[in-house]
Parts: structure tokens; sequence; C-alpha cells
């Protein structure tokens, strides 16, 4: 399965339209673009295999595996990018600015209901992002 995440540059941070077969998954915010500098700056436009992983902080939830010069990149709830996030994606169900938007756990919670079950039948799950 594909997921494809488009994105809208801002200087405040990064919102984006996660999609699947064309249809709305749900929207993302990041930190806005600064060369791929670590935890200041989004990831890399490109494809990302996803894959389960768990923390004692976020407990289960998305990482995004092979960006360049980066690790731990993870898709969980966040409400302001520049605030909340070091570099990882948070899902929201709806954007309220540039970085920034609402319900980031119950977007959280779709995502994964989405990834976990394509994972649990041992495919693969693959994340583009692109402009």
């Amino acid at each position: 399965m594909e997921l494809l995440l488009i994105r809208k540059y801002f200087p405040e941070g990064t919102n984006g339209n996660l999609m699947q077969d064309g249809k709305l998954v749900c929207h993302t915010i990041e930190l806005p673009w600064k060369n791929n500098e670590k935890k200041i700056s989004c990831i890399p436009e490109g494809k990302y295999l996803l894959r389960k992983r768990y923390s004692q902080k976020f407990k289960w939830h998305i990482e995004i595996t092979g960006v360049p010069d980066r690790s731990l990149i993870l898709f969980h709830p966040a409400n302001h990018a520049v605030k909340e996030l070091n570099g990882c994606i948070a899902p929201v169900l709806k954007l309220s600015g540039s970085g920034t938007g609402i319900h980031s756990r119950k977007g959280l919670e779709k995502l994964k209901a989405l990834v976990y079950a394509r994972l649990e039948r041992n495919e693969n799950v693959y994340l583009i992002v692109q402009s």
C-alpha cells in the first residue's frame, strides 16, 4: 500500500493532506523545510517504508524508516509543529494554521487502523512525500 502526502510549505510550518487511493485519510502538520536539519526541519520529499513502533512516551505509533541522515522519524500526536515536533509528522483531523491542527490523537488512531491492518497482513506500507 502507498500513502501519498502532498505538502504545502510555509515559513511557520508545513501542512499536508495524507491520501490513500485518492481519498483523504487525514491532514498532517510538520516543521518548516530547513534543508533536512535534525530537529528543526521536516523530512525531504521521497519514498519511505513505514513500520509499527512502541515507546513509553507515545505508546504504539508509526515509524518512517529510511529518511536520509535522520532516525526515529515518527507519526505521533501533536497539534503545534514548532512547539511539539522534532522532525516528525503529526496527523490531525483539521488544519488550524500553518503547522497547526486539531484532533491529532484521533488522526493518529485513524492512520494506525489503516496502516496496522496492512502490516498485520505482511504487506509493505510506503509513504510518498511530495509537494
